[in-house]
């Protein structure tokens, strides 16, 4: 991901590329026979928005040696609300090119990989790309929606090689299944800042555990880069041949790798839990006030929580946030437990609306446990559900309990 600064400049290459003399041989007027066409894919970074990798597709004219690289990965942090489209879902990115050495230098430089694939292309479907690109550079079209898991920089570099192929990636990519789902994927690229890993796969709802084909799953540069090697296009003559034609690592990466498989966090959660509701339960027998301060941590954190859930779900368009049944397990009702707990350090008893309020949330708890046990159930929330369930179970006890 670039940033306003390689956007302009991708602006002014394409003038250039659209207002160079026809006597030399370049990019934008080269014949169709005259462009080679490669996939070139950049491992993940140390950054959180690198986890995910990036890649781009590189046009060479054999003529005149010129090569330029045309991805979909700038934003611009300085945008007029910025912040407020990202929080909304709204958020807007936009399309770059820049000379392939100048484009590929930094990714080097950073210890990230940077591999090349170069692709089979018969001579109008180079063409019908390179107009593609050049036009999609254009200021009135640069832009576009950006979304984590459906339109995003990997997507949008399928999308176009799938366009100037005719379909093929795509019939072809929709039918092999995918290795994992978006949550998985999002947890293993995310496991080495586990706090936003953690972060992030409490927010997603059960959209990000559908089961995906590799066409779907080509959301990240590193699947697209291992299935197009899978990838027939016709050879001309009635047969097929490969997509990838060679492969050559530019650049080895000097980073830590992402694992392979997605982290199992579930028994460590479920420890936090039980962990967290015997302080509780240890607390309120033997030291009162820490009792009603870790209890009126957790409750603040839950209602917090479950007020943000709530936001993404009917407030924004963060599809892979919606009708997350975590907000059964953290939700804003835990706000309104706030007083009770304060007042039962003066030796008030509960309410019978503070009660039924427990009661409500015990209910929705075991509900959440429920709906997680009924065949068909699609959201991936055991972590979750082993965390707080022996914490709500604590918390009901002790609050109903006569006050010390």
């Amino acid at each position: 991901m670039t940033g306003l600064t390689s956007y302009l400049g991708a602006l002014l290459l394409v003038f250039l590329l659209m207002c160079a003399s026809p006597a030399h041989a370049d990019i934008a007027n080269a014949p169709g026979a005259n462009l080679e066409v490669a996939l070139v894919s950049y491992g993940p970074g140390e950054t959180y928005w690198e986890r995910f990798g990036h890649d781009a597709i590189e046009l060479r004219d054999t003529a005149s040696g010129e090569a330029v690289n045309f991805n979909y990965g700038v934003f611009d942090f300085d945008e007029s609300g910025f912040l407020l489209n990202f929080a909304r879902g709204h958020m807007h990115y936009l399309m770059d090119a820049a000379p392939t050495s100048i484009d590929e230098r930094g990714y080097m430089e950073s210890g990230r990989s940077v591999t090349r694939q170069r692709l089979t292309m018969a001579p109008e479907q180079a063409a019908a790309l390179r107009d593609y690109l050049l036009w999609n550079l254009r200021p009135e079209n640069v832009r576009y929606d950006y979304d984590y898991y459906v339109s995003n920089c990997s997507t949008r570099v399928r999308d176009a090689l799938n366009q100037a192929l005719g379909g093929v990636l795509k019939q072809q990519l929709e039918a092999r299944t995918g290795g994992m789902t978006y949550r998985q994927q999002t947890a293993r690229l995310m496991s080495a800042q586990p706090w936003l890993m953690l972060i992030l796969d409490l927010g997603l709802g059960p959209y990000a555990d559908q089961p995906l084909n590799a066409w779907q799953e080509s959301f990240l540069p590193m699947v697209l880069q291992t299935e197009a090697r899978h990838v027939r296009v016709a050879d001309g003559q009635g047969g097929l041949q490969p997509l990838v034609q060679d492969e050559q690592i530019l650049s080895a990466n000097r980073l830590n790798t992402p694992p392979e498989s997605a982290p199992d966090f579930r028994i460590s959660l479920a420890l936090a839990g039980l962990l967290l509701a015997a302080i509780f339960i240890a607390a309120w027998r033997y030291w009162p006030i820490g009792y009603t301060l870790l209890a009126t941590l957790y409750l603040l954190l839950a209602g917090l929580i479950g007020t943000v859930l709530l936001i993404l779900w009917t407030l924004t368009a963060h599809h892979s946030a919606w009708a997350n049944a975590n907000l059964l397990l953290f939700n804003p009702l835990a706000l309104g437990l706030l007083p009770t707990l304060w007042r039962a350090r003066r030796g008030v008893a509960p309410s019978y609306f503070a009660q039924r309020l427990i009661m409500l949330q015990l209910v929705a708890a075991i509900i959440a446990v429920l709906l997680h046990a009924l065949p068909g159930t699609v959201q991936q929330n055991q972590p979750w559900l082993l965390f707080a369930l022996p914490c709500w179970l604590a918390l009901a006890w002790t609050l109903r309990q006569k006050p010390r």
